[in-house]
């Protein structure tokens, strides 16, 4: 760490610590000035607004987070990942996701155009029955290829889908058991996402959805498969034709990948058309991340709260409260976004982190959550960080009682765990002071959804930054499939405890 980014820290620590309450009560325009808005294109455009005014940030915390933001080089960096330098050192690699939607370094965004225009050809072929009838596709990935696709196919076809998407991830047989009852092997299609073609969840659930297709009377099941990649050549080894392999490129992380070829089913589902407005909204706010500085930078601003609460206060988790349907994915993909990249024990430049890093993600759907974990929120020793998420439209038909109730409960909750309430008795008593952040919609559209999806990524990125961490690669996840290879292998020296476990399942 050098000295301006331990000053810098130094800075933010010493910040004096004053409630909500007194927050509020020294600034009658903090409302406003601790909110801010993006305009979505389009011509319904739409505004995502972003209320960190029941955070604790406070001018003196934002002037000393971008005093640590100059010291920790964030321009730099941010111009870097959007100019395809290498931002990814223990890989070499640069990040290119928001070249996939034409933001950034012009040759890559142009290649990521053409590779746009590719899957078009085969989104829309198949739309027009050059593949025959298909009324159903089973998306199989995981990680990444599999959480981004299932929240944007669940949150955008709540009105229905031009083909019927199953995402299916788990090796686990059941998993795929299910999209198999659901689908017509005569009407299906299978898309097998992996950026090497090499994974063996993946790949095993890809050979059991071929012999499913055999099995129930598909002449050519091979010719019912497309691949999303980032190697072809492996994916034409295995046995898909060429003209239906979408790559994408190597520099594109799988939780940074829904803009890419792995997005396929989401268009597929929806529409080119709505899938360029997804696209759109994402580069929106990519212009809003290259263009703004300081506490202005809404994705750095939510880094700011995210790093004072985990690093100052001592919070290790974060909850994501979805107060629409439509988003009941949401905290899911945001666990993987946010842990897989942030969850390090080492800067960048391999030395160990002065701090906690990323907090534990988690959440769930209001109003389900408020009758199962809003007591800890309200009342427990545990002080978590919300944010909320809702829409001003709703997503359904019915009586608009349904959504004032969804709404009214959203913004009240926020507001009670900020007041708190005496009590009669300490067993009633609610402290109060506890800090939420809002995100207020005007509705669940593709340019909305692509917006809250790129919002999230440079939010990650911005944290990253400030820590001097590296979001992009992921070597944690790589031990446990090492040794679960090794038991298939029949090889590998384990303890007891787990050598007892596997002579138990029949597995020694």
């Amino acid at each position: 760490m050098s000295d301006a980014v331990s000053a810098a820290w130094d800075a933010i620590a010493a910040v004096p610590r004053r409630t909500l309450g007194e927050l509020f009560h020294a600034d009658e325009g903090r409302a406003a000035r601790f909110s801010g808005s993006l305009d979505l294109p389009g011509e319904d455009a739409g505004q995502v607004r972003f209320d960190w005014s029941k955070t604790h940030l406070d001018d003196d915390l934002c002037t000393a987070f971008e005093a640590l933001a100059d010291a920790a080089g964030f321009a730099a960096m941010r111009r870097a990942m959007f100019d395809g330098e290498v931002v990814n050192p223990t890989e070499g690699r640069a990040a290119t996701h928001a070249a996939m939607r034409g933001s950034g370094d012009a040759a890559k965004a142009e290649e990521a155009a053409a590779l746009l225009r590719r899957m078009e050809m085969l989104v829309d072929a198949i739309h027009d029955g050059a593949l025959g009838n298909v009324q159903h596709l089973i998306h199989i990935g995981i990680g990444g290829s599999a959480l981004g696709p299932a929240l944007a196919v669940d949150a955008l076809t709540r009105d229905g889908a031009r083909v019927d998407v199953h995402v299916v991830s788990n090796i686990d047989g059941l998993a795929l058991e299910r999209a198999f009852a659901a689908c017509d092997p005569a009407t299906t299609l299978i898309a097998v996402a992996s950026k090497t073609f090499t994974t063996i969840e993946t790949m095993t659930n890809a050979a059991s959805a071929l012999a499913w297709l055999a099995d129930n009377g598909v002449a050519d099941p091979s010719g019912r498969v497309v691949a999303l990649t980032a190697s072809p050549g492996k994916a034409v080894e295995w046995g898909v034709d060429e003209t239906r392999v979408l790559p994408f490129p190597e520099t594109v992380g799988g939780r940074y990948s829904l803009w890419s070829s792995i997005g396929f089913p989401v268009a597929l589902a929806i529409g080119m058309e709505e899938f360029r407005e997804m696209l759109a909204g994402a580069q929106a706010v990519d212009a809003h991340f290259q263009a703004a500085d300081g506490r202005e930078n809404l994705p750095l601003r939510a880094a700011f709260s995210d790093l004072y609460y985990a690093r100052i206060r001592e919070c290790q988790t974060r909850a994501v409260f979805a107060y629409d349907e439509r988003l009941a994915l949401l905290p899911d993909y945001l666990q993987q976004l946010e842990m897989e990249s942030n969850g390090k024990r080492v800067t960048a430049g391999q030395e160990p982190v002065s701090g906690p890093t990323a907090p534990i993600t988690w959440g769930g759907v209001g109003t389900d959550a408020q009758h199962a974990v809003f007591q800890l929120l309200h009342q427990g020793t545990h002080v978590v960080p919300v944010d909320f998420i809702a829409s001003i439209a709703p997503g359904d038909t019915l009586d608009p009682a349904h959504h004032r109730i969804l709404l009214t409960n959203c913004f009240a909750q926020g507001a009670a765990l900020m007041a708190g309430d005496k009590g009669e008795d300490p067993a009633r008593h609610f402290p109060g002071d506890r800090p939420s952040a809002t995100i207020l919609c005007d509705d669940i559209d593709p340019a909305t959804f692509g917006a809250l999806i790129a919002f999230h990524e440079h939010r990650t990125f911005a944290n990253a930054v400030l820590m001097g961490i590296n979001p992009f690669d992921q070597f944690g996840v790589e031990l446990g499939k090492r040794m679960a290879r090794d038991i298939e292998a029949g090889g590998g020296t384990f303890d007891p405890g787990t050598r007892a476990l596997l002579d138990a399942a029949g597995l020694g």
